[in-house]
Order: C-alpha cells, then structure tokens, then sequence
C-alpha cells in the first residue's frame, strides 16, 4: 500500500493499561504513539486495555499524532480480540509483535477483513526475531495492508543470544536486512527502543546511528526520549539552507543547458536534487506537526 510520508522521528510506546499515561500522551510532541497491549500490561489486564486505547484512538483527542495499537501476540490468547477491535476503531494501524513470516502476515489480514476493517487499514510487524529477518523480503510483500516495520531490538538480542551495547554492533547485519527490505518494497522502517534510560549519551549514539543507516525515526519507551530522537531525526538548520541552495544551484546550471553542476566542491546531480526536495518537504511537514500539536 502506499505509505504517505509524514514524520516518524519518535514513536513512543504508551501502556494503554495505564490510565494517567494515556491522559500525559495528549501532550507529548512524539510523532507517534503506539498503546501497548501486550508487553507493558499484565495478563489480568489485557481486556481492560484493549477498550481503553481503543477509546483512546477513538477519542481524537492526540491531535495530529499517527495512533497505532501494539496487539498481543498471534500465540496468545487475546490476538483474535484484540485485532477484531482495532479493525473497528480509529486507529492508524495495528503493529503486529514477533512477525516471523508471510502467514503471520496474512493471518493478520484475514482477521481484519473478516472483522470489516477498511481495506486500506495499515497493518505493522514487529521485526525481532530471527526467522522474521531472514524473512524480512517475503514479510514486506505479504500484504497490501502492510506499511511498516518496527525493530524489536530486546527481543531480537535474546533470540539472537547476542549481547546488547550501545552501538548494537552484534545486531547490525539484522538491522540493515530490515532496512533493504523496506526500503525496496517503499515501507516505513522504525529503529529499535534504547533500554537504558539514565544512558543519555548511549541514547544519543544511537539514534545517530540508526539515522544514518537509514530508519525513518526511533521507537521509545520514556518521553524524556522523545526530544532526543525528534532533534536526531529532523533536518538540522544547515540541512535545510544547504539543500534550498542546492536546488538553486542545480536550476541555476539547468537554465544554461547543463545536467550537473558542482556546489562547494560537489558534483550535483538530478538525483540530489531530488533528496534535496524530499529534505525540504520533510522539513515543512515537522513544522505542521508541531503547530497542530495538542497544547
């Protein structure tokens, strides 16, 4: 399905079991926020925060914010009702955790078609473990509904039997599989939570880190990230001024019949141009978002 392209920078996991978080979230500058139905809240429950952030999606109440819903597990017990009730609500999206291959995918489909989910209705899978990387091609093609791919670097990290620092070094080849995928069937792809909360420098490493490989922002799981990730993931100034005189530079050498031409020392083509373009439209979108956001 095609994937409008909005800011991704942050997106902050919130336990929909928890009534005073879901109320603080109306507040918060993420881009998106993600009501967790199955790590965050206990067995007992389960039931009672699938209706609150249901109700939480269906409020409007969150602004401009992307909403999706984390639904339990296909193993479990409450991944039918859960998914029958996020088909019927306002939602963005289900994020679908432990996708390992194209019949989770498809299961996931068929119970929202079944439950008269619109057919454009975005479907998430949780990339973290290790069959789901291998199958990170097939998963990406395995439905029409399918928009994005999360990282789930805890979970991979334990499947994988591979330690967790800072820079992920034993997970790269992981993440980077993940982002071929998704980039070449034109998916959405969020880099993992950074556990470590007191680590304000790791988290900082981090998100530059996955910016630079490519992801489009940064799952959380604290609000106190969001700014970080928001800052790391945006266009800085000089991205900005540098891209508006790219673009000048490259008419400018148009006009006079020229296909390239060279600014500050380098070769400029139709295809910078191009990611200058898309630099600037990023730009002017976090800016919308931030004026509509909920005060």
């Amino acid at each position: 399905m095609p994937v409008v392209d909005r800011p991704r920078r942050s997106a902050l996991y919130m336990p929909a079991s928890n009534a005073r978080a879901l109320e603080k979230a109306k507040g918060l500058v993420a881009d998106m926020l993600i009501f967790d139905l199955e790590d965050a809240v206990a067995p007992d429950a389960k039931n009672a925060a699938r209706d609150a952030a249901v109700d939480a999606v269906d409020s409007g109440a969150y602004g401009q914010r992307e909403l999706l819903i984390r639904a339990n597990g296909l193993d479990t017990s409450w991944a039918v009702g859960d998914l029958q009730a996020i088909a019927k609500s306002k939602s963005n999206g289900v994020l679908v955790p432990k996708v390992s291959s194209v019949d989770d995918v498809t299961q996931v489909d068929a119970i929202l078609t079944a439950a008269g989910a619109p057919a454009d209705f975005p479907i998430w899978a949780m990339m973290e473990t290790p069959r789901g990387i291998l199958s990170a091609d097939s998963i990406a093609q395995a439905s029409p509904r399918l928009a994005g791919m999360c990282i789930g670097t805890a979970d991979l990290s334990k499947e994988l039997q591979c330690v967790h620092p800072a820079d992920r070094a034993p997970m790269v080849v992981s993440l980077q599989l993940v982002i071929l995928a998704a980039r070449a069937n034109g998916l959405v792809v969020l880099d993992g939570v950074h556990v470590e909360l007191n680590d304000a420098e790791g988290f900082e490493a981090a998100c530059r880190q996955g910016r630079d490989l490519g992801f489009d922002g940064k799952t959380l799981i604290h609000p106190n990230q969001i700014d970080g990730a928001n800052a790391a993931y945006a266009p800085s100034p000089e991205d900005i001024e540098y891209a508006h005189r790219l673009i000048a530079a490259y008419q400018e050498a148009e006009a006079k019949g020229a296909g390239v031409t060279t600014l500050d020392g380098r070769l400029i083509e139709v295809l910078h141009v191009a990611e200058a373009k898309r630099l600037l439209a990023k730009a002017d979108m976090i800016s919308a978002l931030s004026q509509n956001a909920v005060a």
